[in-house]
């Protein structure tokens, strides 16, 4: 019986540990997507500029 207790005790454990990972990789993902997303907003500016020169 207390067995079984330490071994649902581990589960849940992992579980969280789980949780933990998954958060950790959403919030990477959404600073890496608000990075590319500041770099491709560069990227348009420098493109109208070019644009504004060429006229």
């Amino acid at each position: 019986e207390r067995e079984r207790e330490r071994e649902r005790e581990r589960e849940r454990e992992r579980e969280r540990e789980r949780e933990r990972e998954k958060k950790n990789s959403r919030s990477k993902n959404l600073h890496k997507n608000m990075k590319n997303e500041r770099e491709r907003e560069r990227e348009r500016e420098r493109e109208r500029e070019r644009e504004r020169e060429r006229e």
